[in-house]
């Protein structure tokens, strides 16, 4: 991926994250960025600055987008039902809203709502896998 469609990418995110009704430490901490990140260096990634290059903020991305895919694919003819959903609670959660799962749970959370709407990811993780994830909780 070039710098510039790695830029792309970044400002795509924030746009997400903040159409699913996330504020910017939230957005901070779904995304894995370093601890040294301050809400106002979001401006940076809106701006089209690329995220930072480490396997676990790809790791995240990756997934985040997965989620996007497949809410999209959901509601085809309602492009605002996925963001909705993501700040509803949900009983599969604990009766926790899938943003304040991910937020909560870390990598696991975040993981568990993409295998909750995109049955295609579902299917290619097995148990084992998730209970590391749930046993990390980062």
């Amino acid at each position: 991926m070039t710098e510039e469609e790695r830029g792309e990418l970044a400002k795509f995110m924030i746009r997400l994250l903040s159409e699913w009704g996330l504020g910017d430490e939230e957005k901070i901490a779904i995304l894995a960025l370093p601890e040294s990140t301050k809400p106002r260096h979001l401006t940076q990634y809106r701006n089209g600055t690329p995220l930072p290059d480490s396997p676990e903020v790809n790791e995240r991305v990756e997934h985040l987008l997965g989620i996007a895919d497949a809410l999209r694919t959901s509601n085809p003819c309602n492009a605002s039902a996925g963001a909705l959903w993501m700040r509803q609670p949900h009983h599969r959660f604990d009766n926790r809203t899938p943003n304040t799962t991910m937020i909560e749970d870390g990598l696991a959370g975040v993981v568990a709502v993409r295998m909750h709407v995109d049955c295609a990811y579902d299917w290619h993780i097995d148990a084992q896998k998730m209970a590391k994830l749930k046993a990390n909780k980062s």
